[in-house]
């Protein structure tokens, strides 16, 4: 049933051959039973793509580079240890990140002086890239209601120099209805089906029906809340770590049912160069995990 030495809940297998049948969700699941090659990110604040190309050849560490982003690298043989080991890694000068975490802020797209949210920060990925993006020009407020993630946060951004980001301690769905934004992100606290490791000898034990659930509630709130706060006639980037239509198109589906907003196709250029899962919503972007890639999902939403 599935690749060898995985040890997938029933539940999350009978959700995938629902949704997508039994030969993809077997393709799926050995997706997330390969241990996934270590990707980071330039911080393009501190430095660039060239003199961290000739660090890691110094260090004999070889690398490849996708050609959707330029300033993406993927460790072919070396693990992460590797890379902290570098003097450019405690100067902030990159970021380890998944290469598929990385598809929210470039559809994103934040601008020089823009006001940008970023709904769920920590521990700051997805918010010290958009202000990257930006050229350390947009401004960002970052939310985090969780007092020690919101410590991480503040951690991430001073090293690697985002400095016109503001940390706001709070829960993005409490915030006071006079806000409103250019541009959010709303990366939402999901199942993480997408990130599971079944290479591992245990499964996480905290994935769960319930789990799934509850994500479910608080994806629905937060979008709602977000269109609510994003200007009419900008948009929203919503985004999720899962492979699962309960968490990506069913809740994006049901909000746009009864609110003034609709999708914005995710550009083709970018997509085509993914790995991805067929969508029930055409132009946005589901991607199926592999070696390279965590499954995630990213819709494009406009307020009308």
């Amino acid at each position: 049933m599935t690749a060898d030495n995985t040890t997938e809940p029933d539940f999350f297998h009978k959700m995938l051959e629902r949704r997508y049948g039994g030969a993809l969700s077997e393709q799926i699941i050995s997706g997330l039973s390969v241990k996934r090659l270590t990707t980071f990110r330039v911080n393009t604040l501190k430095t660039d793509a060239e003199s961290v190309s000739r660090q890691l050849e110094c260090a004999g560490i070889r690398y490849t580079r996708p050609a959707w982003y330029g300033d993406a690298f993927i460790l072919t043989e070396a693990g992460g240890s590797a890379v902290r080991s570098l003097d450019m890694y405690e100067k902030g000068e990159i970021y380890m990140q998944s290469l598929s975490s990385m598809i929210p802020p470039l559809v994103l797209d934040p601008r020089e002086g823009e006001c940008v949210l970023d709904m769920a920060a920590a521990p700051g990925g997805k918010t010290t890239q958009m202000s990257a993006l930006s050229g350390g020009r947009a401004q960002i407020t970052a939310c985090e209601k969780n007092r020690i993630r919101a410590e991480r946060l503040r951690f991430n951004l001073r090293r690697q120099g985002a400095r016109g980001t503001a940390v706001l301690e709070q829960d993005a769905i409490k915030l006071d209805p006079l806000f409103s934004f250019d541009k959010i992100l709303l990366d939402a606290p999901c199942s993480g089906s997408g990130t599971l490791e079944f290479y591992r000898d245990k499964v996480n034990t905290h994935f769960t029906e319930e789990l799934v659930s509850r994500s479910v509630k608080t994806q629905e709130a937060m979008l709602r809340k977000a269109l609510r706060l994003i200007k009419p006639g900008r948009f929203v980037v919503y985004s999720t770590c899962s492979v699962l239509e309960e968490e990506n198109e069913g809740v994006v589906s049901r909000v746009l049912s009864d609110t003034k907003a609709r999708l914005v196709p995710i550009d083709s250029a970018l997509m085509s160069a993914l790995p991805l899962l067929p969508s029930k919503l055409e132009g946005t972007c589901l991607i199926r995990p592999s070696e390279l890639y965590e499954g995630f999902f990213t819709a494009k939403i406009v307020r009308l």
